[in-house]
């Protein structure tokens, strides 16, 4: 009998109750092959090495089990259809993203209730009717096929747009008119872009090119020519860690190169349009162990920079005079970090950071303090867009407990009016948000914010939920999911850290959870959860935590370090393997200059102290475990979460599952329709449940 029949012939509940631990079933068995290599005098040993080949039909048959083995237990859970009714209602709403406008018309990406994926649509005023330019759906059945909007005209004719399969990283490009709505015969095959900026006339785009092993090269494709005859025009020279991006200024004078060294420093070049074949390119930022964001307000240049201000500062580069000495600062570093700022209606907006939550202020490029822009209350601004010449401003907004809305700026008058208002059901003055601050092991204060209904008492008996991510300088921000407010409208605790490796309070935060100092994300996190034990809010029995990506690593090393504080884990698309993590196929080369590249001796020694594949011990009680990934992930490694999984399985002795949900359509970046995240978030929510005993 197989384990498939098993499961599905013997019911896991009964009379609505949850399935015992003693009455879960054993996983499948995994073939144990232990490949034996000597790393700079370390020998390691990695029992699951056949699982790397995805191909194979042994690694097939693996999935295959393990999908059923999972579903198995899951599918049955008597909280599934109760939980995926109430995430459909949370979930199956209109969503609207802040508008761009291009030569008087606005283009919105808007997904409707009844839609999987998000549509684009064009008006030709601000009040005028909406129409249909990109709808993905008919692309696929399943409708795992989406696209990405790359660029529009400043003129509002052209739009090149991307087209992704399951997910995958790599897409193809393709070029619509916007006045008929119909493609243009100019169409890039499917490959590694990442990013295009088109011409403000339409007449042609630059584009950014990605081979694994070279890097990436811009190339300018000139309107209605052959493909083959695009030039490259910058990137020679820069390696396979280098993310290099090209953006034409408003006025079509200047095109701006970007060569972003990992996440660690960046440098500017600067080539000035003209109707030559090859004009120069000119350095403007080069060697500085900085960062730099640069946009032209006009023709003058304005950028962001943490050279000698790790909080950021906005400073005017002058290209004929471009020493850092000869900056001129616009707007001086302060307290808050300057998470990003717009050149719009002849001001200056930045968006500052306090305490981990948004604030809008308006400058002069003199350096003039112009007001503010109101905010609805605490909580994340994202999509700030304006463009130099226009006094409009749009913007996103939302928070825990505040379902995402657009708002529409007068940056002159600087007034706020609602674009769009979701229609989310949700009561959001029932819930309430506060901020603590944790110690962590080296005595660093970590903030946490903590949201729960205002009924709940704390008592160390609410199930918890933990996030984090904590790297590659991505702050972690209040905002709204679906699946988080299901949780707290169940009485359940959401706690977010915000550790460092993130750029929560700058680049110093950064890189104290970067390379060699990567244990402190974990420290930080670990010193979080513990702050929710110590005072009363829940215990390690009711204590679940949740991470993807980077933020799947960082479970893998939750749970291998203190595997006694934690019940369940969620660890979706994990980098997990940091030993093996060089030689894997992936198309985030850069990624070694912020985690670390084991074939260096050095660099080696502070991987395999965490390393959260080799950190399994048989013989630990391990929570339970639900990994997610899919066959599409071509950023990280899905052969990661199936050795991870194969390795837990056989080293735990709590009893508690470890389960693995392998999608083998889905990517890291994305390409499951609503529906399928629906159902997949329904799965997640009812192990949680299941495994802290929620009602």
């Amino acid at each position: 009998m197989t384990l498939a029949v098993l499961l599905c012939g013997a019911p896991l509940v009964a009379s609505g109750r949850y399935p015992q631990v003693s009455t879960v079933p054993a996983p499948p068995q995994t073939r144990r092959d232990d490949v034996k290599e000597t790393l700079h005098g370390v020998e390691v040993v990695d029992p699951y090495r056949w699982l790397e080949d995805q191909s194979s039909p042994e690694t097939r048959a693996f999935i295959d089990q393990q999908n059923a083995y999972a579903h198995g237990l899951l599918d049955r859970l008597p909280s599934l259809p109760a939980i995926r009714t109430r995430l459909t209602a949370l979930s199956r709403q209109d969503v609207q993203w802040a508008p761009l406008e291009r030569g008087g018309r606005y283009f919105v990406r808007r997904r409707k209730a009844a839609d999987d994926l998000p549509v684009l649509l064009v008006r030709d005023s601000l009040a005028g009717p909406d129409r249909v330019l990109l709808d993905p759906h008919p692309l696929s059945a399943d409708h795992t096929t989406s696209v990405t909007v790359e660029d529009i005209s400043l003129n509002g004719h052209l739009l090149v747009y991307g087209v992704r399969t399951s997910g995958e990283d790599e897409t193809e490009l393709r070029a619509r008119a916007v006045e008929t709505g119909a493609d243009l015969p100019d169409r890039l095959t499917r490959a590694l872009y990442r990013g295009v900026s088109v011409r403000p006339d339409g007449r042609g785009f630059y584009y950014a090119l990605q081979d694994r092993a070279s890097g990436i090269r811009i190339r300018y494709h000139a309107m209605g020519t052959p493909v083959a005859q695009d030039r490259e025009i910058f990137g020679e020279g820069f390696g396979a860690g280098d993310w290099i991006s090209a953006s034409v200024s408003e006025n079509g004078k200047h095109l701006l190169l970007s060569v972003s060294h990992g996440w660690a420093s960046s440098e500017i070049f600067l080539q000035e349009l003209d109707d030559t074949s090859s004009p120069p390119i000119q350095p403007i930022v080069r060697n500085l162990d900085a960062h730099v964001v640069a946009a032209f307000a006009g023709d003058r240049l304005i950028a962001q920079t943490d050279w000698n201000a790790p909080t950021g500062r906005i400073v005017e580069i002058v290209p004929s005079n471009p020493a850092p000495e000869h900056w001129r600062t616009v707007v001086p570093a302060g307290t808050d970090s300057i998470e990003a700022f717009a050149l719009t209606g002849g001001r200056l907006v930045l968006q500052r950071l306090h305490d981990v939550g948004s604030q809008l202020e308006v400058f002069t490029l003199d350096g003039k303090s112009d007001g503010s822009i109101s905010l609805p209350g605490a909580g994340t601004v994202r999509g700030l867009s304006g463009q130099w010449g226009s006094d409009e401003l749009f913007f996103e907004f939302d928070s825990y407990t505040r379902p995402p809305s657009t708002f529409r700026a007068s940056v002159a008058a600087r007034t706020v009016a609602p674009f769009w208002t979701s229609a989310i059901p949700f009561e959001s003055d029932r819930y309430v948000t506060r901020q603590v601050w944790v110690t962590s092991k080296d005595g660093t204060r970590v903030p946490m914010f903590v949201t729960h209904r205002r009924d709940v008492v704390v008592d160390a008996r609410a199930p918890t939920l933990l996030y984090g991510y904590g790297g590659f300088a991505v702050s972690i921000t209040p905002g709204f999911s679906p699946s988080a407010a299901w949780w707290i409208e169940q009485g359940g605790i959401y706690a977010v850290a915000n550790i460092r490796g993130g750029s929560e309070f700058g680049e110093v935060w950064h890189r104290a959870g970067m390379l060699a100092n990567k244990q402190n994300v974990f420290d930080d996190f670990i010193a979080a959860a513990s702050w929710l034990v110590e005072h009363r809010y829940t215990s390690p029995q009711k204590l679940a935590i949740q991470g993807a990506s980077n933020g799947g690593l960082l479970m893998g090393a939750a749970l291998t370090q203190r595997p006694d504080l934690f019940r369940a884990v969620l660890c979706e698309f994990p980098d997990l393997d940091m030993i093996g993590y060089w030689r894997f196929p992936n198309n985030n080369p850069p990624a070694l200059l912020e985690y670390g590249d084991a074939s260096k001796p050095d660099q080696f020694r502070f991987l395999l102290a965490y390393s959260p594949y080799q950190k399994v011990m048989a013989g630990t009680k391990y929570p339970a475990v639900l990994l997610m990934t899919g066959d599409a992930d071509t950023r990280v490694p899905p052969l990661q979460a199936r050795k991870m999984t194969a390795r837990l399985q056989a080293a735990t002795t709590s009893g508690r599952p470890v389960l693995l949900l392998y999608d083998t359509k889905a990517g890291h970046a994305g390409g499951r329709p609503l529906s399928r995240l629906i159902d997949d978030e329904s799965l997640e929510l009812a192990f949680l449940a299941w495994q802290l005993g929620m009602p």
